[in-house]
C-alpha cells in the first residue's frame, strides 16, 4: 500500500525539484498569471467534460484530474516562494470555517436520528 503524502511533503518534493534550477521560483505577480493560465485550463477541461461545449478534434486531450495536479503543483511553488506553511493555511480554514461558518450551511440529518431502539 502507497504511504499518503503530507502537504509538508508535497511541499519539500517541489522546493527540491525548483531548488536544481538557477531561475528558482517566479515571482509572485507571474506565480499568479501562471496561477490564473491553469485555472483557465482547468474551466475549459470542465466545461468539455461537464458542460455544453465539446472538445474540438484537434485539441489534446487533458483531464480534469490533470489540470487539477497542475494547479496543485502551482499552488505549492506559491506558497513555497512566500515562505507559506500550506498547512498551517489549511488549518486555519479550517478553523474559520467549523467556528464563524458553522451554522451557514443546512446540515445533513444524522441518519440515526429518530428511529426507536426496537428498528
Amino acid at each position: 500500500m502507497e504511504k499518503h503524502k503530507t502537504i509538508q511533503h508535497m511541499q519539500a518534493e517541489v522546493d527540491q525539484y525548483i531548488g536544481q534550477f538557477k531561475e528558482g521560483y517566479f515571482s509572485p505577480l507571474a506565480m499568479l498569471a501562471r496561477m490564473t493560465e491553469e485555472l483557465g485550463e482547468l474551466a475549459r477541461e470542465v466545461n468539455h467534460h461537464h458542460g455544453e461545449k465539446p472538445k474540438k478534434t484537434t485539441e489534446e486531450e487533458n483531464t480534469v484530474e490533470e489540470e487539477l495536479g497542475d494547479m496543485l503543483f502551482v499552488l505549492i511553488c506559491f506558497a513555497n516562494s512566500l515562505g507559506i506553511d500550506l498547512q498551517s493555511s489549511h488549518d486555519k480554514v479550517m478553523h474559520k470555517f467549523t467556528t464563524r461558518d458553522k451554522d451557514r450551511w443546512t446540515k445533513k440529518q444524522d441518519t440515526t436520528e429518530g428511529e426507536s431502539e426496537d428498528e
